[in-house]
């Protein structure tokens, strides 16, 4: 069996002493064997020469000379067996004296080392053994401390009462396994905290004969435990108090598991994971930087919700969520929307009423054009020239300009009923017909013709045909009342494609502009009638298509009023790239 192995800390201890028990312990057997040598080599000498003498020798001497020399042998092998064991002795002795003498450097040397500070109390509460590292916590030395009787010169002044019910705890046995916290005071007055742990001291037949006591200076990790509580405190603070509901989860193989929750989401939610995985909505992996906005039919309120992917203190991957409650802001942005209605449909009203001459005007031809014709068509009847290819014409054309009123009719009852906002795929050039064929009417009675371009092929535009044709019209109508009094007859509107939007610019040569910018402000008005509010509700229509209205002074002069609408196609890509999820 190969020997066990030895501890590699002790070694130099116990070769060192090893040295000093090779170098004397044979000694002593030596010198002893030495002169019991010289002592029978003199024995015998001193025999040799009485037998050489005849005159000294009888019978009865010979047999006592033998005797002797039989007891001197015998009294030689116990002297020499006594050696033997003697040797032995001393050798073991000298053994357990390197090993005591390498425990105890070893001992010495690791309390010498240690940071703790370590004291021993007798049963009396007599300080009996202090260590370097408790002489240099407090400040004192060995010989001051050493057979000290209670107050000891490290308790702090004024506080020897506390110090004393901790002692009387030490000595009674009571002190808690957890140790105890004190104030102690070094030799210079500087103050620090300590942490103290009490263990009873037992000789080797088991009875105690005092009390250990280690002491570790606990000033700076208590300050930092103190700042760190105070900044776990002021942390909790903020997330208790927010409104928004923050909640931490992680998935495990039973679902997911609730590792926070702030107060508002525990008021809303409760301390389950329903909330956190409701507001989920499915989502899974990492998520983008932006917000989703869900609604929450367990407590019947929309929430916007951030979800994020974090590393947990354990070194998970966990999933935090901050859901800030909407539902009021929903509520003023559906009021906000009617209201809004509200005045595009008053709008719309208004313009129709600036346009109601005009219209009477605008149905009169077609309608007086029937009359005519139904009247000729009687006529020819009355006179008995019933002759169809001459009647035909006339009824056909009456037809014609009955479908003429008709569509005018229809397309104003369209453009002023209320009705809610539809966004579908339409082709911009029937916006621009419809809205142009409205503007005829004021283009006639102001003799400014309208002029359009608008390339074939275009992509469609989302957006509800009834606002644009609004917002196109009030740009219609301010062109040509700004070139009412201009030399040039004709008011451009063009259509481009720029960057996968459609650009729609209506071009007057008016008066123009220095500031065209204020004309979006509400309630400005550059007409002593206006009410400053027409322009705004366009920049608001186009703002909610996702396009831009802006206004710039034409070169030629008079002023170009320009808004864009997106494609079809480039703003289901940018949903579908909104909404898309990265996967993990």
């Amino acid at each position: 069996m190969s020997a066990p192995p030895k501890s590699v800390i002790a070694t130099p201890f116990l070769d060192q002493a090893r040295l000093r028990r090779r170098r004397w312990y044979w000694l002593t057997p030596m010198l002893i064997l030495i002169l019991y040598a010289c002592v029978m080599g003199a024995f015998f000498w001193l025999q040799r020469i009485q037998d050489g003498s005849v005159m000294f020798i009888t019978i009865d001497q010979e047999m006592r000379q033998h005797r002797l020399i039989w007891v001197v042998i015998a009294l030689s092998i116990v002297i020499v067996i006594a050696l033997l064991i003697l040797w032995r002795y001393t050798r073991y002795r000298s053994e357990a004296e390197a090993a005591l003498i390498a425990e105890t450097g070893f001992r010495r040397a690791m309390e010498n080392s240690m940071s703790t500070g370590m004291r021993v109390l007798d049963l009396e509460g007599r300080i009996a053994y202090v260590n370097p590292a408790f002489c240099r916590m407090i400040g004192w030395n060995e010989a001051d401390l050493i057979g000290r009787m209670p107050p000891f010169p490290y308790w702090v002044p004024g506080m020897h009462d506390t110090h004393m019910q901790t002692l009387e705890s030490v000595l009674t046995g009571k002190a808690p396994s957890s140790g105890l916290e004190l104030e102690a005071q070094r030799r210079d007055g500087s103050r620090f905290n300590a942490r103290m742990y009490v263990s009873p001291l037992l000789d080797p037949q088991g009875n105690q004969i005092g009390w250990m006591t280690s002491m570790t200076d606990i000033t700076e990790p208590k300050r930092i435990r103190e700042a760190l509580t105070a900044a776990h405190e002021r942390f909790m603070t903020v997330l208790e108090g927010l409104d928004d509901a923050i909640s931490v989860t992680a998935d495990t193989n039973e679902g997911l598991e609730l590792l926070f929750a702030n107060r508002t989401y525990r008021r809303l939610f409760g301390a389950q994971t329903n909330g956190h995985d409701e507001l989920l909505a499915g989502r899974r992996g990492r998520y983008t930087d932006e917000s989703v906005e869900i609604f929450s039919a367990s407590v019947q309120r929309w929430f916007e919700v951030q979800h994020r992917m974090l590393a947990w203190t354990d070194g998970r991957r966990v999933r935090l969520q901050v859901a800030r409650d909407i539902t009021e802001r929903r509520q003023h942005e559906e009021a906000s929307r009617i209201q809004q209605e509200k005045i595009q449909l008053t709008s719309r009203l208004t313009t129709m009423g600036e346009m109601a001459s005009s219209l009477a005007h605008e149905l009169n031809q077609p309608l007086t054009a029937i009359a005519n014709y139904s009247m000729g068509a009687v006529a020819m009847v009355k006179s008995g020239n019933t002759n169809m290819d001459a009647l035909l014409p006339a009824l056909e054309k009456a037809a014609a300009q009955a479908q003429r009123a008709g569509k005018i009719i229809s397309r104003i009852r369209d453009f002023v009923k209320r009705s809610e906002p539809r966004r579908q795929a339409i082709q911009i050039q029937t916006v621009v017909d419809n809205a142009i064929s409205l503007a005829e009417i004021h283009s006639r009675k102001r003799q400014v013709a309208i002029s359009h371009n608008v390339p074939e092929h275009l992509p469609d535009v989302f957006a509800d045909p009834i606002l644009i044709e609004q917002v196109l019209l009030n740009l219609l109508k301010n062109g040509l009342e700004s070139m009412e009094q201009s030399a040039v007859e004709t008011l451009v509107v063009s259509v481009a494609l720029h960057d996968n939007q459609i650009e729609v610019a209506v071009t007057d040569r008016g008066h123009g502009l220095s500031d065209p910018e204020r004309l979006f402000e509400p309630f400005f008005s550059t007409k002593s009638e206006g009410l400053g509010m027409g322009l705004n509700i366009c920049r608001t229509i186009i703002e909610s298509h996702h396009g831009r209205l802006w206004a710039v002074s034409n070169p030629e002069g008079g002023t170009t009023f320009r808004f864009t609408l997106p494609c079809v196609s480039n703003l289901e890509s940018h949903q579908q790239l909104q909404s898309e999820e990265l996967p993990t």
